[in-house]
């Protein structure tokens, strides 16, 4: 078995307002071993960006804090550095591909600019060789007229390119770890399938390991070892990503897979998850998805449930699994759990 390169124990982030306390990231914890992809899901406000922001050490400090937890990188926890010591790791041993490219870009300097600053400062190159580099990794990211191109402004490229061009400026010290934050929102599908299979490509040439965070389940079953699905700041399921399609245990989980829209075979319409996601400044008593689902037990409201064993390698946080549960319950419960691998991308 591969090497743990990054671990992440009872990590909770959270933003302190007006309002109140927005726990964005409450009890989240995995592990990421060299070559594999994790994949990170669950609808938007559900903490998967604020998770990867926490490990960069990239919170805005106030209003957000990490209050509890460890990120064990290489057995070095990150959030015991000093901000000089952290400087070191990122962007350099642990790199970042932010959501929208043209607001991570700067305007005013050239691409070649970017990408060179971030290399002298990590690897320590001179500014003719650093651009030189630079050159390399949009070739290598497979921008036509590299050479060229280096020295254009970031409005110059289409969002396509922008994104390449972000995965050449994460790329350019050959970290050991990558967190792809939605790294083809806002793309055509077509040039998604494209940055997709280019950063896979890069991966295996690599030998990095990656944190996927996306919406999109099929993108999951084709690229990720693991997957982590997300709810309300909290972690609901845990598995590899053949469990998670085929056997899929967390009726949070089930109602993502229904929501995945076929091209053929299909005529019925989409299920959708009924309701919103809740607050997560005055979160209700008990589970957080219990209002919104279908298989809600007396105790879903009055207890959190913790997380139980349902297989090798696989957890899931829900009564379900419990003795609060019925046998028909539990029966009715793996039907759905059956029907939802049944609809599921794969």
């Amino acid at each position: 078995m591969a090497e743990v390169l990054l671990s992440v124990r009872n990590l909770k982030t959270y933003f302190y307002t007006d309002e109140g306390v927005v726990k964005a990231v409450d009890g989240l914890s995995y592990e990421l071993r060299k070559g594999e992809t994790l994949g990170i899901v669950g609808e938007s406000g559900s903490g998967k960006s604020v998770h990867a922001l926490s490990i960069m050490r990239l919170i805005p400090q106030p209003p957000g804090k990490i209050v509890e937890g460890q990120i064990l990188f290489n057995g070095t926890d990150l959030l015991k550095l000093s901000e000089e010591e952290m400087r070191r790791i990122r962007g350099n041993r642990i790199a970042m591909i932010f959501q929208e490219p043209m607001t991570s870009l700067n305007p005013v300097l050239t691409i070649g600019e970017q990408i060179a600053e971030a290399i002298m400062l990590h690897q320590g190159l001179g500014k003719r060789d650093a651009w030189d580099r630079a050159a390399e990794m949009l070739e290598k990211v497979q921008i036509p007229l590299a050479r060229q191109r280096v020295r254009d402004y970031p409005h110059q490229f289409s969002g396509g390119m922008r994104q390449r061009v972000m995965i050449a400026m994460a790329l350019s010290c050959n970290p050991s770890i990558l967190i792809a934050d939605e790294p083809t929102t806002a793309l055509d599908v077509t040039i998604q399938a494209q940055i997709l299979e280019l950063i896979t490509e890069l991966q295996r040439e690599l030998n990095m390991a990656m944190i996927l965070i996306t919406h999109n389940l099929g993108v999951v079953a084709e690229t990720c070892d693991d997957v982590v699905v997300m709810y309300a700041g909290r972690p609901v399921e845990r598995a590899t990503v053949d469990a998670t399609f085929t056997d899929p245990k967390h009726p949070y989980t089930w109602g993502l897979l229904h929501s995945v829209p076929k091209l053929y075979e299909r005529k019925e319409r989409l299920i959708p998850i009924e309701g919103q996601p809740p607050s997560l400044i005055d979160l209700p008593p008990g589970c957080s998805f219990a209002p919104r689902c279908p298989f809600a037990m007396e105790i879903c409201v009055k207890a959190d449930p913790p997380e139980y064993p349902v297989g090798a390698n696989h957890a899931a946080r829900c009564f379900l699994h419990s003795e609060y549960a019925t046998e028909d319950e539990k029966r009715a419960a793996a039907a759905a759990g059956l029907a939802a691998a049944a609809y599921g991308p794969r």
